[in-house]
């Protein structure tokens, strides 16, 4: 997926699986651009889709496209829509009382790369969180390349954006969340702590971890056991594994 934002606050979507996650969302599109002579294979049902949600379709050339996207891959297709937004934390909670889950919220901790942002986004999304926060200061935002690397995940994760994340998360542990952050030095293993009730799992920035104050407000952090030389992952990777026990966990004890 690619996307830019223009000055407007609209959103420039490129690729066909991108736009066909946009399309499938109900974001707000405000038109549909096909490459001419195009319009055959996977672009058919993206074209369908967007006239039944009554988004006007127009063919132009290749050199429109190219424009519109600055050179990027486009696929013979680009969406232009409302610009994503954040939402409220209170939102994501929203979102597991509806569900009829027990809240699994993904916070980070100065995460700075927008790759990085974007894979655990989608690793959110593929895990069942019920969204993800993350701070606005020295910190990766809902940029185009943080929404390449999400490939469409972005249209169904909520993201929340907050001033302090440390008061976030003592907030949200006086809803009845657990506070797990993700950290090497810590004494108890990923694989062995309970992981099944109301949680907010922090997971820290790509060289620095967790920063200090957070790792105090979290009730508990737990480490992601190593075995070979290496000494530590990436901050996406570590994310997806963490996400992933909570949902081996909470997937077998519904068994």
């Amino acid at each position: 997926m690619d996307s830019q934002t223009s000055p407007e606050g609209q959103q420039v979507i490129t690729g066909r699986q991108s736009v066909l996650e946009l399309l499938k969302s109900g974001r707000p599109v405000h038109r549909l651009y096909v490459a001419a002579g195009r319009r055959q294979g996977s672009l058919v049902p993206i074209i369908a889709l967007a006239r039944e949600a009554g988004v006007a379709v127009q063919e132009v050339p290749e050199a429109r496209l190219t424009s519109l996207t600055q050179a990027a891959n486009h696929q013979g297709v680009v969406a232009i829509a409302a610009a994503h937004g954040y939402v409220d934390v209170e939102d994501l909670l929203k979102a597991a009382a509806q569900a009829g889950e027990a809240p699994l919220l993904l916070a980070l901790d100065g995460v700075e790369d927008p790759g990085n942002l974007g894979a655990i986004i989608r690793s959110a999304g593929a895990a069942g969180a019920h969204g993800v926060i993350i701070p606005k200061r020295r910190a990766a935002g809902l940029t185009a390349a943080a929404a390449k690397a999400a490939a469409g995940a972005l249209e169904h994760v909520r993201v929340a954006q907050v001033t302090n994340l440390t008061r976030t998360l003592t907030a949200l542990k006086e809803r009845g969340l657990w506070a797990v952050g993700a950290d090497a030095g810590a004494k108890d293993s990923l694989y062995t702590s309970d992981l099944t009730g109301p949680l907010v799992l922090v997971v820290g920035g790509e060289d620095r971890g967790l920063s200090r104050l957070v790792a105090e407000t979290c009730d508990r952090t737990v480490r992601i056991p190593m075995r070979g030389p290496v000494g530590s992952l990436n901050a996406s990777v570590a994310a997806g594994l963490c996400l992933f026990e909570v949902r081996r966990q909470r997937d077998g004890r519904q068994s």
